[in-house]
């Protein structure tokens, strides 16, 4: 008989909020214990919009971190309505963020500065595809009239070129 194993030893998360402060310095501990790396949601308030915003918090994410640990934090920029596409494209040929974080406005937590209409947000998605980015979605409808448990929409109709992780599809029926 022969026995196949797989072992991940430090797996990735990713769709990890880690907030900041106080529970920032709570949580780093336990998340770095249990996985090597992480995507850190930026939906903080305020939000990391830009190079030198996750810079700053992967600092303070670092200094939280046990001494001798290896995790890494891996940053992404909060999408607006006035994201610079050029502050993008340095920051993820700089190394400093991973992807970008689409949050409809008013959606979720702390997602309040977030995109109000995809039109706005269209040259940082196409310098995005130019650059093969990633592009993390929140993916939920905020219109009142739809109940909350219906929300998850398919964004393809309107972003249909940039690379997505789907985040809070709760169906497969979702799923494009």
């Amino acid at each position: 008989m022969t026995t196949t194993r797989l072992t991940i030893r430090k797996p990735d998360d990713w769709h990890l909020h880690v907030r900041d402060g106080a529970m920032l310095k709570a949580v780093m501990p336990y998340t770095a214990k249990h996985f090597g790396r992480a995507i850190l949601m930026p939906n903080l308030i305020p939000p990391v919009t830009t190079t030198k915003d996750a810079i700053a918090y992967r600092e303070r994410v670092m200094a939280a971190l046990p001494k001798g640990s290896t995790f890494q934090p891996l940053m992404t920029c909060y999408l607006t309505d006035d994201t610079d596409p050029d502050d993008v494209e340095r920051g993820f040929r700089e190394g400093v963020f991973t992807g970008v974080k689409l949050y409809p406005a008013n959606a979720t937590t702390n997602s309040a500065a977030g995109v109000t209409d995809y039109r706005k947000v269209m040259r940082v998605l196409e310098r995005m595809e130019k650059i093969d980015m990633p592009f993390l979605m929140h993916g939920e409808d905020v219109d009142p009239e739809i109940d909350i448990f219906d929300r998850e929409f398919d964004p393809t109709q309107e972003i249909d070129r940039a690379w997505i992780l789907w985040r809070n599809l709760l169906c497969l029926d979702s799923i494009p």
